[in-house]
């Protein structure tokens, strides 16, 4: 059975989705076998994918929307949304 999930966090105030972060978000996203988007500024990215992720622009304070399907979306989306208050 495939689902679909999704989360709306906002990166901390001192914290832009620059290489560090987003290498984690990333790892992090591509443990998922669930196909997981991220969307900021009005676009959207494989989550899975640095360059996609850095190419978003996010900066602190960013709202972004986080989506995945597949059998394991809700986990996925949780543990990433729960990860992005930690990004240093």
């Amino acid at each position: 059975m495939s689902t679909s999930s999704e989360a709306r966090v906002r990166l901390p105030a001192t914290v832009a989705l620059h290489a560090r972060p987003a290498g984690k978000f990333v790892q992090l996203a591509a443990r998922y076998g669930a196909a997981v988007q991220v969307a900021a500024n009005g676009r959207c990215a494989n989550a899975k994918s640095i360059l996609e992720v850095l190419g978003l622009g996010a900066e602190a304070g960013t709202e972004l929307l986080i989506t995945a399907s597949g059998d394991d979306a809700a986990a996925a989306v949780d543990e990433l949304a729960g990860i992005i208050p930690q990004l240093t």
